[in-house]
């Protein structure tokens, strides 16, 4: 499997590009990853870049998006932060992703048993991850359920987990909001901003409705 050229990046399409990766991420759960030469897509690379998609992770170390969705060097820009939440720099950095570099999809990607999540459960603080932590705050109290506040922290790993992708799908709605840049860019086709969950148990990757 080649690198991508400016020519194959523009010839997909956002959902072509949505396809890919539950095409890549279906042959890593399957064991059966694409044959590519990285070194060589190192060498087809050197004098630039044409990822076909932007992924904004956790920086779980079980959670490497080139490798759950199986793809080689120049396919996609990673962006990793605790609890895949955005701020400034990294709407800025999606925005040259997609604007100037040509993806054609935003895929924000949450995952189960994520301890970014369980922390704004548990109303942790400790330095600057306390500021980060209150980022999620808001996905923990957009789930109702459990009311009981002995049930609403990290050992209810399915409140958790509904905690996760109710944070997916907010952090979704701030890209829009914060980023005319991408907000326009959606509302013209040139992209999808879409949402995934990824479990730590099997590998396989559910993109949202």
């Amino acid at each position: 499997m080649k690198a991508h050229t400016k020519e194959t990046q523009a010839a997909i399409t956002p959902n072509g590009a949505i396809n890919l990766l539950k095409d890549g991420n279906k042959r890593f759960v399957e064991n059966k990853k694409a044959n590519r030469n990285l070194l060589e897509q190192v060498g087809d690379t050197a004098s630039g870049q044409y990822p076909f998609a932007t992924i904004l992770s956790c920086i779980d170390s079980r959670v490497s998006a080139e490798l759950i969705f199986d793809q080689g060097v120049g396919d996609i820009f990673s962006a990793r932060v605790a609890g895949n939440i955005v701020n400034e720099d990294l709407l800025g950095s999606i925005e040259f992703a997609c604007k100037l570099a040509g993806t054609k999809v935003v895929v924000i990607l949450g995952h189960t048993a994520c301890g970014a999540v369980k922390g704004a459960c548990d109303d942790a603080k400790m330095g600057n991850l306390t500021i980060l932590l209150h980022k999620i705050k808001p996905a923990v109290k957009a789930i109702s359920e459990p009311s009981h506040p002995g049930s609403r922290n990290s050992k209810n790993i399915d409140f958790v987990n509904r905690v996760a992708e109710k944070n997916v799908r907010l952090t979704i709605e701030d890209t829009r909001s914060l980023s005319p840049v991408l907000k326009e860019m959606e509302d013209n086709g040139e992209i999808k901003i879409v949402g995934a969950m990824y479990d730590i148990t099997n590998g396989k990757v559910t993109f949202l409705e």
